[in-house]
């Protein structure tokens, strides 16, 4: 089932590829790329979902992966466990678009190790052959 939550989202269109970081929470959208900002509604059935993105340059760059800058796509798609997989298309032009939804976890910090002294052994380290 489709969970609200922080995803990366890889974007796939005959121009090429590329990600962006989303938020989808409370049936609305938000997030960009380097370039694009994002920002629109999904709706949840089950494992299926259905979403409505528009899209805003927000910094020079390289041409969008969909040609224009300001579009609406619409997507629908399937979940499986965490991660979500759809297709839809830019509305006026057609263009296909793919999509892959991979969710961000917390990255989980680990307690720095306590070296000392006694846990030094040089005679361990490798030894080297001089002439």
């Amino acid at each position: 089932m489709f969970r609200d939550g922080e995803y990366i989202a890889w974007f796939r269109t005959t121009l090429g590829s590329g990600t962006g970081r989303v938020l989808f929470k409370g049936g609305k959208i938000s997030g960009s790329d380097s370039i694009i900002s994002y920002s629109g509604s999904y709706a949840v059935d089950g494992d299926r979902f259905t979403v409505t993105l528009m899209t805003r340059r927000h910094a020079a760059g390289h041409e969008s992966l969909v040609g224009d800058d300001e579009v609406q796509l619409t997507f629908e798609g399937i979940s499986k466990g965490d991660f979500g997989r759809g297709s839809g298309s830019v509305h006026g032009s057609g263009m296909k678009v793919d999509v892959t939804l991979i969710p961000v976890r917390p990255e989980e910090v680990k307690a720095p190790i306590a070296y000392t002294a006694e846990d030094f052994h040089p005679e361990r380290l490798p030894q080297v052959k001089t002439r």
